[in-house]
């Protein structure tokens, strides 16, 4: 695992942060991240994070802050997002010099000490006054499992259970943060979950790289008037309007409405780091590649061994056993009060 953390200060050229702050304008329009995901097969009644929406609700969050209406605590990390580029998939051209700038390669081949890598994924986040990011670990990827096919929550697992480390893709992650919004502090834990978080605060053109797949981490609240967050529900979208203004919107019909300073917008960007070659080649032809059924079979072996599980019994139920594998391997910090 690798816990460094690199900051890029600045990330690109003035005019370079400035035709990104543009594309993500230009864009037409970013939906709820609970709206985001693939459909997946295994324990489809668990969304796809799961793991973190459960924990944040349970504990109040980084600092165990707990809102009294349910609603308004679900509105507080359910963020707008939208994906720019998957692959070969692109959904905002102009974000290509995003993801090859030489910056955020260069970095990714120091934080795992490899050397072939291959930008994959880059996706907007946009929070609103009062919105935050619950703490958690990204989604990571195996060979044969990713996102598209494999539960978010049971990627996650994987990872922590320290079972599927041969069929892991290290991935590199720079969070890069463009234009206003106050607070929003990335927050993050360097000595593991047991240890204390360490913040950034964002700045304009700036980038802080990770491997957010090992590394607990959020987002601690944007400061602002959060009076109409309480109205978001799920199938709003997020509107550019011109001017620098920016509406949500459920249908027709204008929720609230905010001044672009206001706004806390970062970019993710991912991509696979390869020792070289060869290792990227098995990756692309999908050789030694996992399969659902070997998975949890794998951790079923596992929790039995554990004494979780009775091998006696039959297998729990699809969702009862996802709950079981959450509870069991993922070890989410402690909140600290504010």
């Amino acid at each position: 695992m690798s816990a460094e953390v690199i900051v890029l200060d600045p990330l690109m050229t003035d005019q370079a942060a400035e035709a990104v702050l543009q594309l993500w304008r230009d864009f037409p329009s970013y939906g709820l991240y609970s709206n985001e995901g693939y459909p997946t097969t295994f324990a489809p009644e668990l969304a796809q994070r799961y793991d973190a929406a459960v924990n944040f609700v349970r504990t109040g969050g980084r600092f165990g802050r707990k809102d009294a209406d349910r609603g308004l605590m679900a509105a507080r990390t359910n963020y707008f997002r939208e994906t720019y580029a998957y692959a070969e998939q692109v959904a905002a051209p102009g974000i290509e010099p995003f993801m090859t700038h030489d910056a955020l390669v260069g970095a990714a081949q120091r934080l795992h000490g490899r050397d072939v890598i291959e930008p994959a994924i880059g996706y907007a986040n946009v929070l609103l006054p009062g919105q935050e990011l619950a703490v958690h670990t990204d989604v990571p990827e195996f060979r044969g499992a990713n996102r598209k096919v494999t539960p978010e929550w049971l990627l996650v697992v994987m990872h922590h259970s320290g079972l599927f480390h041969r069929w892991r893709m290290p991935i590199a992650t720079s969070i890069s943060y463009f234009g206003g919004g106050q607070g929003g502090e990335l927050a993050y834990y360097p000595d593991g979950a047991a240890g204390p978080a360490a913040t950034y605060a964002p700045r304009h053109n700036t980038a802080v790289v990770l491997d957010t797949d090992t590394v607990f981490h959020g987002v601690d609240r944007v400061i602002g008037d959060e009076r109409e967050l309480a109205r978001i529900r799920p199938g709003m979208r997020l509107f550019y309007e011109g001017d620098r203004r920016w509406t949500v919107r459920d249908g027709e019909e204008t929720v609230s409405g905010y001044d672009e300073d206001e706004i806390r917008l970062s970019i993710s960007w991912k991509a696979y780091c390869f020792t070289d070659e060869a290792e990227r080649d098995a990756w692309r032809t999908n050789t030694d590649d996992l399969s659902l059924e070997s998975i949890l079979s794998t951790l079923v072996d596992d929790l039995v061994a554990r004494g979780r599980l009775d091998e006696a019994s039959a297998q729990p139920p699809d969702a009862e056993l996802g709950r079981l594998l959450i509870n069991e391997y993922v070890r989410f910090p402690a909140p600290t009060p504010a």
